[in-house]
């Protein structure tokens, strides 16, 4: 008798397992609409109105592309480097550049009226504190 019930509850387990609970979407019977139109005269347009060219970059009026920007000349001069000072290892030797100073991130607005810890007033204990408190009656 308990062989039978050993046998039924890992029957159970089992068919519980395979169940999905949640439902999935038929993606065969919808398909997402393509990021462009085309129209009569062959132009592709994009969802927000802008033409593209034949690569797929947006155009303004004039046919220039819209948002290229020239990485090389925009960071000219720049020796920062997210990893500066770090060792990597396919190169054998530390990251060049400099790291953000802490200067940086503290001066934001009202940065410097904050009080540093020492200039902060201190709390007033919690009273009564919960060390000093009896236990209720009949507790134990």
């Amino acid at each position: 008798m308990a062989a039978r019930a050993l046998m039924v509850a890992a029957l159970g387990v089992s068919l519980l397992a395979a169940c999905d609970p949640l439902p999935q979407p038929l993606y065969s019977e919808t398909t997402p609409p393509p990021a462009y139109r085309t129209q009569p005269g062959g132009v592709r347009i994009d969802n927000e109105g802008y033409q593209l060219d034949p690569e797929g970059y947006r155009i303004d009026k004039s046919g220039a592309r819209v948002g290229i920007i020239d990485v090389p000349a925009k960071t000219a001069g720049d020796n920062s480097n997210a990893v500066a000072g770090f060792y990597i290892s396919n190169t054998g030797s530390n990251a060049p550049g400099r790291v953000a100073s802490s200067d940086a991130a503290t001066t934001g607005p009202n940065s410097m009226n904050l009080p540093t810890p020492s200039q902060m007033p201190q709390q007033a204990p919690i009273a009564p504190a919960p060390a000093n408190v009896p236990p209720p009656a009949g507790y134990r």
